[in-house]
């Protein structure tokens, strides 16, 4: 499977705009980590573009990602990316085992939240965002209430990197796709 064909299951699957952005995001964070850590680009890039593909259909942590697996099956994904998506959720009987595994996790809410500071900045810019600005709408509890910090600790932890050097990997990793989640901005020169 290439990113054209896991691009046409997401525009089979999603219609809203900023959960086709979501998926970017994770999938450039998996893109930058599969590259920082020696593991294979496309398939940790099209695990995270099609992890939450099934979230329009199924909206519920009882059916998400558990129904869409069938799904991703009949349209030939290899078994290792639908494993991956079923252990993005919290199902005991899909534990975290690989390395991209592990990642999926640590990056996927961990995104949301650093394109949902760089959107109240006013550069509204991912190129001058840095993990000090991210650490300061953290200790805001009410800023992005809907994230799980705690979820994004234990992410981190699992995956074996240190939260903060991890909001700046993920961070980097963003920056490459600005434009495509309208995030360039204005940034000061």
């Amino acid at each position: 499977m290439d990113r054209n064909q896991a691009l046409a299951i997401v525009n089979e699957f999603v219609k809203n705009p900023n959960l086709i952005k979501h998926m970017l995001a994770v999938e450039a964070a998996m893109r930058y980590y599969a590259e920082k850590l020696g593991g294979d680009v496309e398939l940790w890039g099209i695990t995270g573009l099609l992890h939450d593909f099934d979230w329009e259909v199924h909206p519920d942590a009882e059916r998400h990602p558990l129904a869409g697996a069938p799904l991703l099956r009949e349209r030939s994904v290899p078994e290792e990316v639908v494993r991956a998506v079923l252990s993005h959720s919290e199902l005991p009987e899909y534990p975290r085992v690989t390395l991209m595994e592990k990642a999926l996790v640590a990056v996927d809410e961990l995104t949301g939240l650093i394109v949902a500071v760089a959107l109240v900045r006013p550069s509204r810019s991912l190129l001058d965002l840095t993990s000090s600005s991210v650490k300061k709408k953290w200790k805001d509890k009410a800023f992005a209430a809907g994230t799980n910090r705690a979820e994004m600790e234990k992410g981190a932890a699992a995956f074996g990197v240190e939260l903060w050097q991890h909001v700046d990997n993920v961070i980097l990793a963003l920056r490459k796709i600005a434009p495509e989640l309208g995030l360039v901005g204005n940034p000061p020169a």
